[in-house]
């Protein structure tokens, strides 16, 4: 059989080079970003693009890079943050001392570091560090290192940069108190169990490129893993069209709560 153009066989060499499997996500626009890539390394079959990517590290890297779409910033979507300090977590105060944080899909670590500053700004109770989480081990390297340009931290709070960073040259370093407050992990949200009893889950522009069927999925993993009354925050352009069969209703947009049983 010829592989060189076959997408299953793609699909197939992908997972075992990367352990991401591209069926969680539509085809039709992955496969335009991959032909897009494959175009700038100048490679035009499937087979000699595994190949390279088996061979040349950094062009693996650039790859993934390309397909995982890390892009990140500190408050990002200002007004929805505003919510989630004004309204949401208030709520979620009323019922509970403290808050189990989880910042699913952390990319280089400006919203768990932001969830960090919030609380401590604030005054919220962590029950314990904030779980920060994503698939790239490289990404996750930068955010443990937390390191940012100037103007990456534009959208903090008056003072935060003063308060929580340590200016290095051009870039600024977060101060190892914040650090302390976050603990990151690889996880693949597709394949990896959960944990329980989060009270807020942040997952926000990750699933973009995912078929509607993995969506449910996992949007009802993580439903289970919302503590009763417990809230998902989601991204600017999404949506959970079946949020009732979740269990789960709309609080605020954006913002969904497990309903109390």
């Amino acid at each position: 059989m010829e592989y060189a153009n076959d997408w299953e066989w793609f699909v197939r060499q992908f997972e075992i080079l990367s352990k991401i499997d591209l069926h969680a996500y539509k085809r039709p626009q992955m496969e335009r970003r991959i032909n897009s890539f494959m175009r700038t390394v100048n490679v035009s079959d499937y087979k000699n693009f595994i190949k390279i990517m088996t061979d040349d590290k950094t062009i693996y890297r650039k790859f993934l890079d390309h397909i995982t779409i890390n892009v990140s910033e500190f408050y990002r979507n200002p007004n929805h943050w505003e919510i989630m300090e004004r309204d949401i977590v208030p709520l979620l105060l009323k019922n509970r001392n403290s808050l189990k944080l989880w910042s699913a899909g952390c990319s280089t670590g400006e919203e768990p570091y932001s969830l960090a500053i919030m609380c401590k700004e604030k005054r919220f109770n962590l029950a314990e560090r904030i779980l920060a989480t994503d698939i790239d081990n490289e990404v996750l390297e930068k955010a443990g290192n937390g390191l940012y340009a100037a103007k990456a931290l534009q959208g903090l709070p008056g003072g935060a940069t003063e308060r929580y960073f340590v200016q290095e040259g051009e870039f600024y370093r977060v101060k190892d108190e914040l650090k302390t407050s976050i603990k990151f992990e690889r996880q693949d949200l597709l394949k990896d169990t959960f944990g329980r009893g989060f009270d807020i889950i942040l997952c926000r522009n990750v699933v973009i490129y995912f078929t509607e069927e993995t969506k449910q999925k996992l949007y009802r993993k993580f439903a289970d893993a919302l503590s009763p009354g417990g809230v998902l925050f989601i991204g600017s352009t999404e949506q959970i069209f079946q949020a009732r069969e979740l269990g789960l209703q709309s609080l605020s947009t954006f913002f969904y709560q497990k309903v109390l049983v």
